[in-house]
């Protein structure tokens, strides 16, 4: 006797032409199959209606700038093509500066403001100078305005003229940014260390831990991961900020502009720079986006984070 196996798929399949899940004959329902298309239907008309409206403000905007009664003399000015044609490779070669200060200095930042952090969580009356010093920095670098920080440094250090001490504006400039940086940044870590239950902290001593041992092995590992997405927008501020050591001189992407704008009197090279920038800190900003949600959804799911 000859036995026929059935396809899968075929008797299996209801009546709405829904497909079983998997080799177990499960078959949807046509209640979930109907919701599942209602769902997917909501979505496209969602996804519809934002485009529409996006497109219908982008039109209106474009409508009432391009009849604005300057905008003739405003698009000479701030948009002309061949102005930007003739900015965009010193402002590129400046931005290259820009990109060595965010690499050293985010380095450095995230060296100090952790040795900040930890200075500040230290404990017992011994070490209360060091947190009381580690205290006042964050407190003055974290009240101090950055371009007053960055103008007292790179103009007023080299009018001391002291034997040894640089005059770059670069690095004059980086220490500056690195030095309010790393106040913003010790707070971000110190927030991140005493949010570790101490808990943790008793468990590594009763496993015979040091103090130095359990915060290195058991607290700061935990600190720093919740702490990432903080800590990469505090990188992408920095990222904007490198610009304003050209105060001092230093030719980055913004003095490269302003040298140009200088000379022409068009200020189409500052859009430039200023586009250069936010091509340059979109992919940190999603980076951070990312990984923010990415958190999220482990901590949702009852994970480690």
């Amino acid at each position: 006797m000859t036995v026929v196996k059935e396809e899968p798929g075929r008797d299996g399949a209801d009546e709405d032409g829904g497909m079983p899940d998997g080799d177990d004959g499960y078959v949807p329902s046509a209640r979930r199959l109907e919701r599942e298309r209602y769902k997917r239907a909501r979505s496209r008309r969602a996804t519809g209606i934002a485009a529409l409206s996006t497109l219908v403000t982008a039109v209106v905007l474009y409508v009432v700038v391009v009849n604005a009664p300057g905008w003739p003399r405003t698009k000479e000015t701030f948009f002309s093509a061949a102005y930007a044609r003739e900015a965009l490779p010193e402002v590129l070669e400046g931005l290259w500066l820009n990109v060595r200060l965010l690499l050293v200095c985010g380095a450095a930042v995230l060296v100090l403001g952790m040795l900040v952090a930890v200075a500040r969580t230290l404990r017992g009356p011994v070490f209360f100078p060091v947190r009381a010093l580690a205290a006042a920095y964050t407190d003055f670098f974290r009240g101090l305005p950055l371009i007053i920080n960055l103008m007292i440094v790179v103009l007023g250090v080299p009018a001391l003229r002291l034997q040894g001490v640089t005059v770059d504006p670069v690095l004059l400039g980086g220490t500056a940014l690195t030095l309010t940086y790393s106040a913003y940044v010790a707070e971000v870590f110190r927030a991140g260390i005493e949010s570790v239950h101490p808990s943790q902290r008793a468990a590594a001593r009763s496993l015979g831990l040091t103090n130095r041992q359990a915060l290195r092995h058991v607290v700061l590992p935990q600190a720093v991961r919740r702490q990432v997405p903080p800590l990469l927008n505090d990188l992408v501020s920095l990222q904007k900020d490198t610009g304003l050591v050209s105060i001092g001189g230093a030719v980055d992407a913004v003095r490269a502009a302003d040298i140009i704008v200088g000379r022409s009197l068009n200020y189409t090279p500052y859009v430039v720079a200023g586009l250069v920038f936010v091509a340059l800190t979109i992919p940190m900003t999603r980076l951070t986006d990312w990984v923010t949600a990415r958190m999220d959804r482990r901590r949702a799911q009852g994970g480690t984070i």
